[in-house]
Order: C-alpha cells, then structure tokens, then sequence
C-alpha cells in the first residue's frame, strides 16, 4: 500500500484516503491529466506569444510558413503531452514513464520547436526595445560559449549520466521543485545541442553541415551505452523508492528494463532520424550554393562576352577613322 505521506507530491496517482496507485492505463492519459497546472500555463503562454506574432507578421502583409507554425505547436503539444497529461502523474511512479519524458522534453520537443524558428519571428515582430534585448542575450558571451558545439555537445550527453549516476535522479523524487527543474533542464540542454544543428535560426554557435552530422552521429553510441547500462543493472535506479510504493501490478525491475530500453531506442531512432535530416539540408545547401556559383559564372561570362563585344566595337571603329 502507498500513502500519500509516501509520495506525498505525486500528482494523481495517490488516493485522498492514501490508497494504492492505481494501474497506469490508456484512460489515465486523459483522466489523470492536470491541466491548470503551471507547466499547462507555460505552454498556452509560449503558443499565444507565437501565434500573436505570425498574426503581426500577415497583418503587414509578410509571409511565415505554415510548416513553420506547426512544427513549434508540435513541440509544445509534445511537452504538454507529458507535463500535463496523466504521463505527469505517473512520472515518479515507473522509471519508464520517466524515461518517455527524458527523451520527448530532450530530444523530440527540442527539435520540433527549432523548426518553429521562434527567433526569428521574436526579431521580426518584438518592438525596438525588446528585439535589442533579444540580440544582446545572443550575442552575449554566455550565449556563445554555452551554444559553441562542443559545450552543447558535451552538456547534452553529459547530462543523463550524470543525472542517473549520482544521488541526483533520488533526490528529484523527494523533491518536487527540483523534479520539475529536471524537466526544464531537459527541454533547454535539448534547445542548446539541437538548434544550432538545425541552423534555422540566427544563433551563435552555427558550424558547418559536415561538423553538425558528425556531432549528430557521435552522440548516438552515448544513447546506446546509457539505455544498455540501465537495462543491464542489477541495481534500481532511485534506490528503494519504487520498491516502497509497493506496486501490485508493476514489478520496479522489468520495468527498469523496459525504460533503458526506451532510452536506447528512443535515442537511436530520433538520432537517425536527425541524422538523416542534417544530410539533406547538407545537400540542398550544397544544390543552392552550386546554383549561386553558376549565376555569378554566367554573369561574369555575360559581362566577359559585354566587354568583348565592345572592345571589338572600339576596334572596329578606330579602324574606320584610321
């Protein structure tokens, strides 16, 4: 039995009586769900401020792509999805609940919401006052040296071994404020590795497209590694928190098991997927550039053959006066 002095934060999944934690089920999506919670809020908030400035932009007549707008919408329904919903109560009820959000707050909303080019609408829109202080964070020394490609490399990979092999994944459990930063810390670590990948918006830390497939395939084995070390360990990570709830349908091994498996194929897969992303606008950018370089060929060829043609003329007409 689990009482709510056990778990005494754990949204939803602990009766009022103190009751046991009822079965995580399709239902509890929906029925578990908490939405006039702060992260529910957040989220309306960050979609209202997007969406106020795409209507700015087509009030003055300026096209956003629609693509644009529905990928950063993705990502706040993909952080929605498990801040708010009934994933969120069960989120320190099974690792693998956990691990679900690890690596859609990481890795999937990250990428959706650069797509978005959030940026670059806020410059295109914000008054002078608030786009100069957008610039200045930019251009900011902070900005640089978090966004420079090995740091934001090394934070995201680092992150999730440091965050399970320390005493800090426990203590994310007994505290709610602290559980909530992990969440957070997830989604922004996630925004510095993959943004300046993606390089849709005017960030510092842009590197070149063969640089950002590399970096994209060298972390993928970390992904491996970490999901294979979770399912192969003998020890529970959180230690006797998940054995203490007392779970009747849910043994806390095979469900460790199943979230480092969840960790490694989540991560191999959307790693691939990036992957295979960053190689096609590896080569449009490649297509572009060679079609610029044709241009300026066939114009210094038009003004090569411009010029013989009047030096010819000059010719010629010298000759008439000689």
């Amino acid at each position: 039995m689990v009482t709510s002095a056990l778990v005494p934060w754990a949204a939803g999944v602990v009766l009022a009586d103190g009751g046991p934690v009822p079965p995580l089920t399709p239902a509890s999506f929906f029925t578990e769900a908490e939405p006039a919670s702060l992260a529910a809020v957040l989220v309306v908030a960050a979609g209202g401020a997007y969406l106020a400035g795409v209507s700015r932009l087509r009030g003055r007549g300026d096209r956003w792509p629609v693509g644009r707008t529905v990928a950063f919408l993705g990502g706040l329904v993909a952080i929605a999805s498990v801040t708010v919903t009934g994933i969120a109560a069960y989120d320190t009820t099974l690792l693998s609940v956990h691990m679900v959000q690890h690596m859609i707050l990481s890795m999937i909303a990250p990428i959706l919401l650069a797509l978005g080019a959030p940026v670059t609408l806020a410059l295109r829109t914000l008054p002078a006052g608030p786009r100069k202080g957008v610039l200045a964070v930019l251009h900011s020394r902070v900005a640089r040296v978090l966004s420079f490609p090995l740091v934001s490399f090394g934070i995201f990979i680092a992150n999730p071994f440091v965050l399970y092999f320390s005493g800090l994944y426990r203590a994310t459990l007994d505290n709610v404020w602290l559980h909530e930063w992990v969440h957070l810390h997830f989604i922004v670590t996630g925004c510095l590795f993959f943004w300046p990948l993606l390089g849709i918006d005017p960030l510092p830390g842009r590197i070149s497209y063969p640089m950002r497939a590399l970096l994209m395939f060298l972390s993928t084995p970390f992904h491996t590694v970490l999901g294979l070390t979770v399912m192969q360990s003998a020890t529970l990570f959180g230690g006797d928190w998940y054995p203490n709830l007392g779970l009747t349908w849910a043994d806390p091994y095979d469900d460790q098991k199943l979230a480092g498996g969840i960790l490694w194929a989540g991560g191999e897969i959307v790693s691939v997927v990036m992957l295979g992303a960053l190689v096609v606008q590896w080569m449009r950018h490649a297509e572009k550039e060679a079609r610029r370089i044709d241009r300026a060929l066939d114009r210094a060829e038009a003004e090569a053959a411009r010029q013989a043609e009047y030096d010819l003329q000059q010719l010629r007409g010298g000759s008439v006066q000689a």
